[in-house]
């Protein structure tokens, strides 16, 4: 690692970075776009770490992009900023915090496990997490499930196994990155006013394994064509799982719905999709890659069935809040792209009063609401995007729309006009930013608003 390193952005992961690089001895630079005034809570976080400079409300100046040796960004910062595009171009590397935790990690021989894809990554790293867990092995979870990895890098013992939940922002700025095993559990549209195109954003998927080995192990999804479509360029090993097909190399359903592995030319049962804790076919293909992914990280079979048989919903997905006057309320915060919300709204067979809306990421909400018309009867629309989604929702064939100024509003709303046996889904289809820090705050404002209003 270089001497001096300027940290861009001081969110979770950029603190962790900061914290972690002034234990180690590294001369290290704070920037971040707010003001001084605007970070208290961050700055006094700080206080105790000994030669740190502050370069705060501004971006840092020609004179010190040129002291510095490399620059770590944060996931939230664009890489096409104006001093890191400079930097760039001294030849001095921007990288993530990610990369910064893969190559620390190198040191303690520290395994990663790496999870994207548009949708499905928490419950999948959760998922994995638990498994790896019940295996035995000294397993942290982290990456943009919340936890920063260089954190867990830190305290972990040798050999410690990361499994890491990857944006398209982490993997933007990995460069040496090579996990044990990956995958790309799916990919739509997201994230475009970052991106700009279909094609730049799975190019930064296709980090995750770019430096994997024909050795390793790279898990795709069949049933997309565009993940299937990775293992024409994937360097790893690819594995496919389908709902749909049998590939030759994968994981498959049989005539009675057992999940069929194949690996090292044999076909291993591992269990029956009806005894699959979490509901729905998105949570199959999440329980599928699972399985690719901890059976070619050596993880017996039988561990792997146990924890798909008895783990539970992740907090702020799907999750169910309350039951009141008959309506079943639920909490999809973590819902934060059109096409999550579509595998919400397909997940429940009674008529469903969406709350949804939003920071607008440049999504197309179309599609969303042509298969939506066919199981949301109404739709309360909140944030940035309320009149763009209300206008797509109506055009689509979805007559009864509310558009309210905040999300306990809407909440009441729903509790006013639903009937026995309606589910009130939480599914922005959108992020929080504007409204709230994060999808985990805006999730747990819903479950205290029906918890302890209605």
């Amino acid at each position: 690692m270089s001497k001096k390193i300027l940290v861009v952005g001081m969110a979770r992961s950029g603190l962790a970075a900061v914290k972690y690089l002034a234990k180690k001895g590294y001369s290290v630079v704070v920037n971040d776009s707010k003001p001084e005034e605007e970070l208290g809570q961050v700055l006094d976080e700080l206080k105790a770490y000994q030669g740190l400079e502050y370069v705060l409300g501004k971006n840092p100046s020609e004179e010190v992009l040129r002291q510095v040796d490399l620059a770590l960004v944060s996931p939230g910062v664009p890489l096409e900023l104006d001093f890191l595009v400079k930097l760039r171009e001294m030849g001095k590397e921007v990288i993530s915090e990610v990369e910064l935790a893969y190559r620390e990690g190198q040191e303690k021989n520290i395994k990663f496990i790496g999870i994207t894809g548009t949708n499905g990554k928490t419950t999948t790293t959760s998922i994995v997490g638990e498994i790896c867990k019940e295996a035995g092995l000294d397993t942290y979870v982290v990456g943009n499930i919340g936890n920063p990895a260089i954190s867990a890098v830190e305290e972990a013992q040798p050999g410690a196994v990361l499994v890491i939940e990857l944006s398209s922002f982490q993997l933007e700025a990995v460069y040496d990155f090579r996990p044990e095993v990956s995958t790309v559990l799916n990919l739509t549209e997201d994230h475009m006013n970052r991106h700009h195109t279909m094609e730049n954003y799975a190019k930064a998927k296709a980090n995750i394994f770019a430096k994997q080995t024909p050795e390793s192990v790279c898990v795709l999804n069949y049933d997309d064509p565009i993940t299937r479509d990775m293992g024409n360029t994937c360097q790893a090993r690819p594995v496919y799982f389908s709902r749909q097909s049998r590939p030759e190399a994968g994981i498959y359903l049989d005539d009675n719905k057992n999940i069929i592995a194949v690996k090292d030319g044999r076909e291993v049962e591992i269990v029956n999709a009806e005894d699959l804790s979490l509901p729905g076919g998105h949570n199959l293909e999440n329980s599928m890659a699972a399985i690719g992914l901890c059976l070619h990280f050596g993880i017996d079979k039988e561990i792997i069935k146990k924890v798909l048989t008895t783990f539970k919903a992740v907090e702020h997905r799907l999750e169910y809040v309350n039951t009141v006057n008959g309506v079943v309320y639920v909490n999809d915060s973590k819902g934060t792209n059109p096409d999550s919300t579509i595998k919400a709204v397909q997940s429940y067979k009674t008529p469903i009063i969406l709350i949804a809306g939003g920071y607008d990421k440049g999504s197309d909400f179309r599609e969303l609401f042509d298969i939506a018309v066919n199981y949301v009867r109404t739709v309360l629309v909140i944030g940035q995007t309320a009149d763009l989604i209300a206008d797509t929702a109506f055009k689509a064939g979805i007559k009864e729309i509310y558009k309210l100024d905040s999300l306990k509003e809407a909440v009441i709303k729903a509790s006013q006009i639903a009937d026995k046996d309606d589910v009130v889904l939480l599914s922005p289809a959108c992020a929080s930013w504007g409204m709230y820090k994060n999808y985990e705050e805006r999730g747990q404002e819903f479950k205290d608003i029906v918890n302890n209003i209605l």
